[in-house]
């Protein structure tokens, strides 16, 4: 199939169309890959030649679009290596390796029989879980003690849940992640640890490890309305401001009211909350309306709710939620769905640290989550001319 062909399948059918063009991408790096081992072109004579091919053997790859099958060229004299199946096979493995864990512990997993008669009978020992999961608790330990930039202009933490192992029991922990964006725009996942819960001291712990790593200043800190993160924030980053996510903020404040109040009181929240005083006054309505929790809700993170407005206007779109770390906890939550409860805290970190790189290797190479013109983004640096993406 041509170029062409792709192109109109691409309009016509999205999906299968970016199915072809990602297969077509692919294939060609493999065969630039295999022209390289073997040290000459494909059909050319040379004297340098180091090994001659020999055919392709066909591997699937399943990615966000799909599972590809691929043409993987072989050599004769030397074994062909590719970097296509790399980062794919990392998070494959720590599936794979958390599912067979599950298996041996008796833990109840979603089609666990089924996935695992794929795997073949050697695979399910102790010993090969063992083995496989040291592999990746070293690389995602490197990537989680990984040296990090002096100065993060935003960070944005948040905490999503896990249904985990302990002894006989299954209970709840906290996987907490924390991202940042770096002087440049690009997006970066600065660190992840498994919790019992989200305390004061596990953040506090979590933010003198990025300390030790390298970050000294931090501008703006974006999370939820956990008291703990506040405290902690402040004490390890003093000069910094606290954001409360407005979808947290709206989603606290509809606690406290009957749920028939719910989509008007909304909608006066989110017009109010360009305007501090608006949104005070509208506390003052909603006390006189006999909903004073809400009113009080709405005083206890007053002071949180502003402050991505000492940013440039056009990141505030971006900066006053955790809506980055709400779709990576969506992709977390997806990618462990087969699972259902972890045999244990490793593995749950295992897993969830394999996809924080992949994660990571696409922001640093992709877009740039805050553009701009300028050299650097700060909230020191009123004449930058930035553009959001």
């Amino acid at each position: 199939m041509n170029l062409r062909d792709i192109v109109l399948n691409y309009l016509t059918d999205n999906e299968k169309g970016m199915q072809q063009l990602i297969t077509l991408f692919l294939n060609d790096v493999m065969n630039e890959e295999v022209a390289q081992q073997a040290g000459v072109p494909r059909y050319a004579r040379s004297s340098s030649r180091r090994a001659h091919r020999n055919g392709y053997r066909q591997r699937s790859l399943k990615t966000r679009f799909g599972e590809l099958s691929l043409q993987k060229p072989q050599l004769r004299e030397i074994p062909f290596e590719t970097k296509v199946f790399d980062r794919y096979s990392r998070t494959e493995k720590a599936l794979v390796n958390a599912i067979i864990e599950s298996y041996l512990q008796g833990v109840s997993t979603r089609n666990v029989e089924t996935v695992v008669s794929h795997l073949g009978v050697n695979q399910l020992s102790a010993s090969y879980v063992s083995k496989v999961g040291r592999e990746l608790d070293t690389k995602v330990q490197e990537f989680m003690e990984k040296s990090l930039d002096s100065y993060y202009p935003y960070l944005f933490v948040d905490a999503s849940y896990f249904k985990v192992r302990d002894d006989t029991r299954y209970v709840n922990k906290a996987l907490l992640v924390i991202v940042g964006v770096r002087t440049d725009g690009h997006r970066e996942v600065l660190g992840a640890r498994v919790a019992d819960a989200e305390h004061e001291l596990t953040w506090e712990g979590m933010f003198s490890d990025l300390k030790e790593q390298g970050l000294t200043k931090v501008d703006l800190i974006i999370s939820d309305g956990h008291t703990g993160i506040q405290s902690a924030a402040g004490r390890m980053f003093p000069g910094s401001s606290w954001q409360m996510c407005h979808v947290h903020f709206i989603r606290a404040v509809l606690r406290k009211v009957p749920r028939k109040y719910h989509k008007e009181i909304a909608e006066v929240l989110k017009e109010s909350l360009t305007d501090s005083g608006k949104l005070l006054e509208y506390a003052t309505q909603l006390d006189e309306r006999g909903f004073s929790r809400a009113a009080d809700t709405i005083h206890r993170f007053h002071h949180g709710l502003m402050n991505y407005r000492s940013a440039p206007p056009e990141f505030w779109k971006k900066i006053r939620t955790t809506n980055l770390l709400e779709r990576v906890n969506r992709v977390l939550k997806r990618r462990s769905k087969k699972i259902g409860a972890f045999p244990s805290d490793a593995s749950l970190l295992r897993l969830a640290g394999s996809i924080l790189i992949d994660i990571n290797e696409e922001w640093i190479t992709g877009n740039r989550y805050l553009s701009l013109k300028n050299e650097m983004i700060s909230l020191d640096t009123e004449a930058a001319d930035f553009t959001a993406i």
